[in-house]
């Protein structure tokens, strides 16, 4: 029974999940090492988890709970953003379980429905669980052919939800997203499948739609009649890690352009939703996806890269095709930048210049929209001859905020004018510090919140904006640069063809 004394508007008091478990599948691995456990251990730090709460983990290790409980303290105090309490912890690691076996044992996920079904009784949970797919894409129809035979899967049979959780990429083309789609939502019900884009739990992210929607300030003038050009960049300054073999398979399109950034370019041109249901912003997000336009000629209004040896951050970085694992022959791209439209009424003309790149100069990611100049300039060219473009900067990471730039005059008896920028940052406007993209969304899965999550039509719609240009780049070799350079002199020229420049990020 619900609280009689709460209503879905009061906001003062957290959001807390029903009795559930959490079931990882690839426990052991990074992304689960590194975020999720950590994750769980803040929410459970912040009170946001139940009483009768169990995290499952699954992988293929001849380990017991105990072996679990290890690895996880360890990947806790690593990686929590909240500070250590044992008493919290302790709580938190009475409910961990592990059940070893490979994906394709059957006698190892009949143990894990077991496990399920006796958690019912012990922890009070009434048969709800999240599955989460921290494993890599080709075993997906495996794990979840086996959650289908099991009848893991089936709410009805479990007396309760079962939603799952499908880390990106979400295939490697649209065949196999159409494909991996149907075959998700055949085994759990549409509303249950929560295709997780991290991106979309940034605070800086979801900031976007409170600075478009909740101010008069800066609406009026997003559109084309005043925004001359928008900038989308994420840089690492990271080269591929110990992801070889997935990255020289994917490349740097397929990783990060189609989805992180077509969802921040979708934000960033969606039309104001009637309300923040679930339904309606992917709608909206959705509308501006179809409305996106590829450069007519591709082999100029793009570019791909791949970094040679070079230094970044004081360092010296090996080259591309000297990194472990990778052939000497690979013609992947660790860099792409591409010029695309939206083809609709408010974004007519105006370009959206969108790269990705590793190894460079330093890690950031941002959203510059880049207003027009003023019409008119009654000043001497020399006074105004530091001024640019105001310009909307909305920093997604590291140093989350916003910077708006405009011009002033500067101290003196000349009127010289010149930018100056307003700085925003999280971490000084509010005392309380941001939660990490998983804690967040790890909890929109477990209490049913979907709006964070793109579903299955708009991860279709990315992959066919990519698949054109890759089909383009199938037969070329991608442009050289340096480790610790911001990518090909190609990508600046692309820009200077149309008298603009990349900001200097």
């Amino acid at each position: 029974m619900g609280n009689p004394l709460r209503t879905a508007q009061d906001r003062r008091l957290p959001r807390i999940p029903e009795p559930c478990a959490l079931v990882i599948f690839g426990v052991t691995g990074d992304l689960s090492r590194k975020k999720l456990i950590p994750a769980v251990y803040d929410l459970a730090n912040r009170g946001l988890l139940p009483p009768g709460f169990v995290v499952l983990g699954f992988a293929r290790r001849d380990w017991g709970d105990g072996d679990f409980e290890s690895l996880a303290i360890e990947a806790a105090k690593k990686g929590a953003r909240t500070p250590w309490r044992e008493d919290v912890w302790q709580r938190l690691a009475s409910q961990f379980q592990f059940v070893p076996g490979s994906f394709d044992d059957d006698a190892a996920f009949d143990n894990l429905a077991a496990t399920l079904d006796d958690l019912r009784e012990r922890n009070g949970i009434p048969g709800n669980a999240a599955f989460y797919f921290s494993i890599p894409p080709a075993a997906f129809p495996l794990v979840l052919n086996q959650l289908a035979r099991t009848g893991m899967a089936d709410n009805a049979k479990s007396g309760g939800w079962r939603r799952v959780v499908v880390e990106k990429p979400f295939g490697n083309d649209l065949q196999t997203a159409i494909s991996l789609n149907q075959l998700v939502d055949e085994v759990f019900t549409p509303q249950d499948v929560y295709r997780i884009d991290h991106y979309l739990g940034k605070e800086t992210v979801q900031n976007i739609l409170a600075l478009r929607f909740a101010n008069s300030l800066f609406e009026p003038v997003w559109n084309s009649k005043y925004v001359d050009s928008v900038q989308i960049t994420m840089a690492e300054d990271v080269g591929i890690g110990t992801r070889a073999a997935f990255y020289d398979a994917s490349g740097a399109a397929r990783d990060v352009l189609q989805n992180h950034l077509l969802q921040l370019l979708a934000l960033v041109g969606m039309e104001e939703p009637t309300s923040f249901d679930p339904q309606e912003v992917r709608a909206e997000k959705l509308k501006v996806l179809k409305a996106i336009s590829l450069p007519k000629d591709i082999a100029t209004g793009s570019v791909r890269g791949q970094y040679l040896q070079g230094w970044v951050a004081g360092e010296r970085a090996v080259g591309y095709l000297e990194e472990k694992n990778i052939p000497s022959d690979s013609t992947t791209e660790t860099y792409v930048a591409v010029r695309l439209g939206i083809q609709n009424r408010r974004w007519a003309e105006v370009p959206f210049y969108v790269r990705v790149g590793k190894r460079m100069p330093r890690r950031v990611t941002e959203i510059a929209i880049l207003f027009k100049r003023a019409p008119h300039l009654p000043f001497d060219p020399a006074d105004v001859e530091m001024l640019g473009h105001n310009q909307l900067v909305i920093r997604v990471q590291p140093d989350e905020g916003v910077v708006l730039k405009f011009g002033s005059k500067v101290p003196g008896t000349t009127m010289e004018v010149r930018d100056i920028a307003m700085d925003f940052q999280y971490g000084e406007a509010f005392t309380e510090s941001s939660p990490e993209a998983y804690e967040r969304l790890v909890l929109d899965v477990l209490v049913g919140d979907r709006t964070l999550f793109p579903d299955a039509a708009e991860v279709e719609q990315s992959w066919r904006v990519i698949d054109p240009l890759e089909a383009a780049w199938a037969d070329t070799k991608p442009e050289p640069y340096r480790a610790g350079e911001w990518g090909p002199r190609a990508s600046d020229e692309m820009l200077a063809r149309e008298g603009r420049a990349w900001r200097r990020a």
